[in-house]
């Protein structure tokens, strides 16, 4: 393994070529903990984008008509490739973003079942016959391949979500093209290598990276670009609102997963062991850097005691070091940025009666688990998300007062439920205003198969499964007259 102050060079793809800008052009990513050198990374021009679309409209003809048993095996290649690099990946978003290798880990081999479930969608990407009133009318829905997707991942999650944002839209039979994140651009160049690696056509799969500073014009040709007939992202909900503008300006449908604030309901009889466990992982995975991350913690009072007791025991227990130096469940928050929003946090419930039970406020990006209790309605922490190691516990009533506190903010992507009563929690889990719940599971989980997406600020659309079917083909009426038809005139 390198130095951490190695730099990493990428390159981009297009087409067939490995390439720089166009200008010459790079931008660097540093790490979080010591700002060495983390990537160095070319800094596309416009030029380069609309090049890249270019790439995939050239490929798009040969791949689309490509069989499902031939889009399967270059997915199946690119499982095995993308699984071979675990270790890279590990030393990438450990260099990049700070992230365990633990968090590393899980983030390859979910990815690669992503590319294996896209696989075996090649060959469900059906239709069916619909009767017509028209008599001797053939009536079909028919799903084609929509044309070039562009791909835009985050840095939280970046090889499930990179892998995501291409996979599905691979398996239907569009091409790609992947936008990296500034952020870590040589974790998502590391998938690029995977897809290379299993043989893809050239222009299949597309990649380019540009500094942060010129992602709007980047982003605006590639959307803007006739080629272009889907754009999926995933990141914030105010950044998603600016993809949303231009896909209205420009009439491209979109996927678009944002952020979250995830509800976690422990009722009156739930498993108390059970439920900390689940609440821990949920709040605490990757720093609490997931858009799945438990946001809310909200537990009736008849059992709120002994929880949080049980919570704060294990909150404290976490280990945080340096990920680069040492085993860790916390390892290094993105940026400062992120240790400045938690702190300010902290200070305004303090200031507001809330509690402090674990953690505290940081100086550095390697921060401790923070649980507070006594959060209430007129504390920031309640309504906004933290994205980081910082959680806020409501204390409530009654089952009604947590599913009211549950659904009290703009956003609903995640969520989860506790009790004994499956029944009753069942009942509870569909008055959540949520894309997803779970009943006695965390907030976050992940299977590829699954209808992946969120309702109100948390984005529209699914990934995953049949969903991802839906959200990357065209649906097609196509009518084939077989007698001869009478018509008025």
């Amino acid at each position: 393994m390198s130095s951490p102050s190695t730099p990493n060079a990428i390159t981009m793809l297009i087409g067939d070529q490995r390439r720089q800008a166009s200008n010459g052009a790079t931008f660097e990513r540093r790490n979080p903990l010591d700002a060495s050198i983390a990537t160095t990374a070319p800094a596309a021009t416009v030029a380069d984008a609309t090049a890249a679309v270019d790439a995939a409209q050239s490929a798009f003809k040969q791949w689309s008509q490509l069989g499902p048993t031939a889009r399967r095996e270059y997915l199946l290649k690119a499982s095995d490739a993308l699984r071979a690099k675990e270790g890279a990946f590990a030393q990438a978003m450990a260099a990049e973003t700070g992230a365990s290798a633990m968090w590393a880990g899980f983030n390859v081999h979910l990815a690669a079942d992503m590319l294996k479930e896209a696989a075996a969608l090649t060959t469900q990407i059906g239709g069916e016959v619909i009767p017509s009133d028209v008599p001797g009318s053939l009536a079909m829905a028919v799903r084609q391949p929509a044309g070039v997707v562009l791909g835009m991942a985050p840095w939280n999650a970046p090889v499930i979500l990179g892998v995501r944002a291409i996979a599905t839209p691979l398996a239907c039979g569009n091409t790609v093209v992947l936008k990296g994140s500034e952020l870590c651009p040589a974790t998502h160049g590391l998938i690029i290598d995977a897809l290379f690696e299993a043989g893809l056509p050239a222009g299949v799969v597309n990649f380019v990276t540009n500094r942060p500073e010129e992602a709007g014009a980047v982003v605006e040709a590639m959307v803007a670009h006739p080629a272009v007939r889907r754009v999926n992202f995933t990141g914030s909900t105010r950044v998603g609102q600016i993809i949303a503008s231009l896909c209205a300006k420009y009439i491209k449908p979109s996927v678009l997963e944002l952020g979250g604030k995830a509800p976690f309901l422990v009722l009156a009889d739930a498993d108390v062991e059970a439920s900390v466990n689940a609440a821990a992982f949920g709040a605490f995975a990757n720093s609490g850097q997931i858009c799945m991350s438990t946001e809310r913690i909200i537990v009736e009072s008849a059992i709120a005691d002994e929880f949080v007791a049980k919570l704060t025991a294990k909150a404290a227990s976490l280990p945080l070091a340096d990920p680069r130096v040492s085993p860790a469940v916390l390892g290094s928050v993105v940026d400062m940025a992120t240790v400045e929003r938690c702190n300010h946090l902290i200070d305004d419930a303090l200031a507001k009666g809330a509690k402090l039970l674990c953690g505290g406020k940081a100086n550095s990006t390697l921060m401790p688990a923070t649980l507070l209790d006594q959060v209430t309605a007129d504390m920031k922490i309640y309504h906004e998300e933290s994205f980081g190691p910082v959680k806020g516990i409501v204390r409530v009533a009654d089952t009604e007062a947590a599913i009211a506190c549950a659904n009290d903010n703009p956003y609903g992507l995640s969520s989860a439920v506790f009790s004994r009563d499956t029944g009753k929690a069942w009942n509870v889990a569909q008055r959540i205003e949520s894309g997803i719940c779970h009943i006695n599971g965390p907030t976050v989980h992940d299977e590829a198969q699954m209808p992946f997406g969120g309702v109100k600020q948390s984005g529209f659309g699914k990934f995953g499964g049949r969903a991802g079917i839906d959200a990357f083909t065209e649906l097609r009426w196509i009518t084939m007259q077989t007698t001869p038809r009478h018509l008025p005139f």
